[in-house]
């Protein structure tokens, strides 16, 4: 089913954005909310008039979330988490983790614009999310995962000292 949305949705779209979404989903939460609109033509006609009157107003939008992309572009992440056997995680990293790890660097990103594949990153190495600042500007941010932990490098066994076994002797 066809629609409008009225307001950002996290995992779905921004304002204005028209998405395909299932039938229940819009039927029994977003149009009875007021988040989204039936994609009618009269809706569809309603919605580029609206786009038009904002066009000053999204060229604004436009030109700051291009700002943010190319502070992204400069910046470079490396989210520190608890490693255990392997690469695995304890835990996950997810989109508020990042948003956070993009904060201190000095680039504010809401989490919400924010969207890592599967959700959720259960291994270290690096990643690749999507930042959809604006419905025309988006951006894969590339960023590394590493343990918190330092890198223990196994000793070598110490050989272990012979004892001599005593026999006792005969004294006569």
């Amino acid at each position: 089913m066809e629609i409008i949305l009225k307001q950002d949705v996290e995992n779905l779209g921004l304002e204005f954005d028209t998405v395909n979404v299932k039938p229940g989903y819009a039927r029994n939460f977003l149009l009875p909310k007021g988040i989204a609109l039936l994609a009618t033509p009269k809706n569809k006609a309603t919605l580029e008039a609206t786009l038009e009157s904002r066009k000053e107003e999204e060229a604004k939008l436009v030109s700051t979330a291009n700002a943010v992309v190319e502070q992204l572009k400069k910046t470079s992440i490396s989210i520190p988490a608890k490693v255990g056997s392997g690469d695995r995680l304890f835990g996950s990293i997810n989109n508020a983790d990042l948003a956070a790890a993009l904060e201190k660097a000095g680039v504010s990103v809401d989490k919400k614009y924010i969207k890592i594949p599967g959700n959720t990153i259960k291994r270290t190495g690096t990643a690749t999310a999507l930042i959809r600042l604006h419905r025309t500007v988006e951006h894969n941010f590339d960023f590394a995962i590493v343990s918190d932990a330092p890198v223990e490098v196994p000793k070598p066994a110490a050989p272990k000292a012979k004892v001599a076994e005593e026999t006792p002797s005969e004294e006569a």
